[in-house]
């Protein structure tokens, strides 16, 4: 049985089990998603399933998978959570942003979050935009602070505090 962590009328998050690294490996180097993520090996997710103080998740849309996510700093004593990925493989249907809203919606409400946030490469103004679009105020920008494919690349550091979230 699959244990669902949020959902709403169009997607719902569920844990994701070891069966499901191959499609989350397979999200990750698509060619949509490759340029802004950081590429894992399935070790690395295995170790994110495991590890309590993460949650790794598939992001299913009628019972379809459509991209993942992983938070972490579930146990970090000063309830500031990371939305470490969000990766949708159903480009330009809103479903990156009905996952922030429930990811948001579980970290507030669910861990108690006083903070959370997450790093967004600087050649990925759409995400940039979602994310500020819900509530994310830029914090600052680690300049050159990736090297991906012999080429340096930009963070810009966001978050959203606890008391600027609003349940939507």
């Amino acid at each position: 049985m699959a244990m669902i962590l949020a959902s709403s009328e169009r997607i719902r998050l569920r844990v994701s089990r070891p069966h499901d690294l191959d499609y989350v490996l397979q999200a990750e180097n698509h060619p949509d998603n490759r340029d802004f993520i950081n590429q894992w090996t399935k070790e690395q997710h295995r170790n994110a399933q495991e590890d309590t103080d993460t949650v790794h998740l598939i992001v299913e849309a009628d019972l379809e998978s459509c991209g993942y996510a992983i938070i972490a700093g579930l146990e970090n004593p000063a309830r500031s959570i990371e939305l470490k990925r969000l990766v949708i493989t159903e480009k330009g249907q809103g479903l990156g942003r009905d996952v922030l809203r429930l990811v948001k919606r579980c970290a507030f409400n669910r861990w108690s979050a006083h903070r959370m946030w997450l790093d967004v490469r600087s050649n990925n103004p759409r995400a940039l935009h979602l994310y500020e679009s819900e509530g994310f105020q830029v914090e600052g920008t680690l300049r050159d602070s990736i090297l991906v494919d012999g080429e340096y690349v930009s963070v810009t550091i966001l978050s959203i505090l606890e008391s600027e979230y609003k349940d939507v």
